[in-house]
């Protein structure tokens, strides 16, 4: 996949929303109200992305690990991304944003997969912002899947295969232009290794409640003054020669 840095399709800025429950410890509130101030913050970073610049962005809101979590925490993030679905609709077509869910659905609460669905086709037509939401998600199970999926009559290349990790088609294969973040950790926990490639890397203290329009700013601004070189040696400068003075 070749990055779209430059390109009239923008950034694709993917993000690992990190410190919802540390968050609401450090406040004296239980897990689940970092969680809900969290969903407030996915709102406000949507609202600021297309400003930016960003036209994808992809926010990890579960991981396949996450089922290991005590059930009453996994009940209310499922019931929260439930919610979010139902009353954010119409606030999507609004904005101009387009809404997908990446990863399994197969152990999904059943409704749950239908308001996917139902919210997937109504903002098909949105062109401003394409909001990927990482729900159930490995990146390596991701990779697993394409690999045991291949055909052996198709050429492997790196579009090829990219297509059957993501899923995407290749009019819309996107790398990561920039991954954050947020809550102090600096891992990629399993998050788009293939399309994170090249991504340049963005880590803050910053706990994904109270992370707002501001920070993302500042992540993209860090972003644009970064060197990005994709293994190509920096372009030096012309030589400048001094002008002799006259004799």
């Amino acid at each position: 996949m070749q990055s779209t840095l430059g390109c009239k399709d923008g950034l694709h800025v993917a993000i690992i929303m990190d410190g919802n429950g540390r968050w609401a410890s450090a406040q004296g509130l239980p897990r689940s109200a970092g969680h809900h101030a969290g969903v407030e913050s996915i709102r406000r970073v949507c609202e600021a992305a297309p400003a930016l610049g960003i036209t994808t962005l992809t926010v990890f809101a579960f991981s396949a690990d996450n089922w290991r979590r005590p059930q009453a925490e996994v009940r209310t993030l499922m019931g929260l991304l439930s919610r979010y679905l139902q009353k954010e609709i119409a606030r999507l077509k609004d904005t101009d944003t387009r809404l997908t869910v990446i990863g399994r659905r197969d152990r999904l609460p059943g409704d749950l997969s239908a308001k996917i669905a139902a919210a997937e086709a109504d903002t098909a037509a949105s062109q401003s912002l394409h909001l990927r939401i990482a729900l159930d998600y490995s990146s390596r199970d991701a990779i697993l899947r394409a690999v045991a999926a291949l055909d052996p009559s198709i050429e492997l290349t790196r579009d090829t295969f990219g297509r059957a990790v993501t899923g995407e088609p290749a009019s819309r294969l996107r790398d990561v232009d920039l991954l954050i973040r947020s809550g102090g950790e600096k891992r990629l926990s399993d998050f788009l290794l293939w399309e994170c490639a090249y991504a340049e890397l963005y880590f803050t203290d910053r706990m994904w409640p109270d992370f707002g329009a501001g920070d993302l700013a500042a992540a993209i601004d860090e972003f644009h003054r970064r060197d990005r070189r994709f293994g190509a040696i920096p372009q030096s400068p012309e030589p400048v020669h001094p002008v002799p003075s006259a004799a």
